[in-house]
């Protein structure tokens, strides 16, 4: 059996082609996919570069209302934070299984579940003082909002408010903030102490 070296040097050539081939195809496959990795990497940096620094403060009025200020301190390049809300959140207890009762499931989750809230109405705030804004804040500026005490719910019973206070004693304000610039979104949680009575 005679061997066609021609032939056999062209498909060898031919195999040692389509392997280079695989391995560019593999090789750009890759660096796509880097790419794309370092792209998103710079993506999230950039992000939280650009994340809205608020500072809150809670100044207690009298003894049953506080001023909540928050200030835009930074970073410079965002100018304004064109979208604001805040929305006081609940304690960490576990009301999910709570039957209503006398009070309906819409009663028990528009409940301020915790030691403040915002005046209801007072300031763009809703009529539970739960929710808040939107607002525009400035770099540099601040806004400052109406706090009071909650108050038992009204299918509470015979709860006394001062029973009810009592019983947050210690806890603290906790608020949830979201700000949109352009088509970025930061979802910032925040913890403030609240002074005793």
């Amino acid at each position: 059996m005679d061997i066609d070296w021609g032939d056999a040097a062209t498909l060898a050539t031919a195999v040692l082609s389509a392997i280079a081939t695989a391995g560019a195809w593999l090789a750009a496959r890759r660096s796509a996919a880097t790419a794309e990795t370092l792209t998103r990497i710079e993506q999230v940096r950039r992000h939280e570069e650009r994340r809205p620094q608020l500072e809150l403060t809670l100044t207690e009025r009298f003894q049953n209302t506080s001023r909540l200020n928050i200030h835009l301190a930074g970073p410079d390049e965002l100018g304004d934070v064109e979208f604001v809300s805040v929305r006081v959140d609940d304690d960490d207890k576990d009301r999910s299984q709570v039957t209503p009762g006398s009070a309906t499931r819409e009663q028990l989750d528009n409940h301020v579940w915790g030691p403040l809230r915002f005046t209801p109405r007072a300031d763009d705030a809703d009529e539970h003082g739960r929710q808040l804004g939107p607002f525009k804040l400035q770099v540099g500026r601040g806004r400052e909002f109406q706090m009071e005490r909650t108050r038992p719910g009204s299918w509470m019973g015979n709860k006394t408010i001062e029973q009810w206070q009592e019983g947050y004693l210690g806890y603290p304000l906790r608020l949830v903030i979201v700000c949109r610039v352009g088509g970025e979104e930061w979802t910032l949680a925040r913890r403030l102490d609240v002074q005793p009575y």
